[in-house]
């Protein structure tokens, strides 16, 4: 079974520039990997900089590289940090996060397994999504966080992106071979430069 929300694309174009990181969930504690996500983020950032070129920059081509790479930062962050807190712990199901460059556009894919029982809720919030404004969403989210201490499903990254960055978004839901208990989920998100 293979269901898809919002912005996927099933064949990313060709000739582009990628890079492909792969992290074991398993390895080390959740609370030791936060450090990774971030250095691992700022990592994508930085290699994706050095496709602009340096030479005769304008200020206004300096205040964009900027931009981008602290979106590509952002970005890149949130997703590790999604894809690693909602992880199923199932043997050997690496979590990748791949960054796709090309002219028009700047794309991430993480793939990782997540538990069925998750799966439900995680549907319905991505339903609200595609039916409510992203900024009345987000008010609402912060606003409920706030009175009920920080939610951990509470999707403020993903709105962030959405509202800050007008970032478009997918997701694929994907039955793994032979796992009961889990299943994959791959998140796309389009940054159009």
């Amino acid at each position: 079974m293979t269901e898809i929300f919002g912005d996927f694309i099933e064949e990313l174009p060709s000739g582009t520039e990628y890079l492909i990181l792969g992290f074991s969930p398993a390895s080390i504690p959740l609370k030791q990997r936060w450090r990774n996500n971030g250095l691992s983020a700022d990592f994508l950032a930085d290699y994706l900089t050095t496709f602009f070129p340096n030479t005769d920059e304008t200020a206004s081509l300096r205040d964009k590289k900027a931009e981008i790479k602290c979106a590509v930062s952002y970005i890149a962050n949130e997703l590790l940090e999604n894809a690693m807190k909602f992880s199923a712990q199932t043997p050997g199901t690496p979590i990748s996060i791949q960054l796709h460059l090309n002219p028009e556009r700047i794309v991430f894919v993480t793939t990782n397994s997540i538990c069925r029982e998750k799966v439900r809720e995680f549907k319905e919030f991505l339903k609200l999504l595609s039916t409510e404004d992203p900024l009345e969403l987000y008010i609402k989210q912060v606003e409920n966080n706030a009175q009920e201490g920080s939610s951990s499903t509470s999707g403020v990254g993903f709105l962030t992106m959405i509202n800050d960055y007008d970032a478009k978004i997918g997701w694929k839901f994907q039955d793994m071979n032979g796992e009961q208990k889990a299943i994959a989920v791959t998140t796309m998100v389009q940054l159009l430069l």
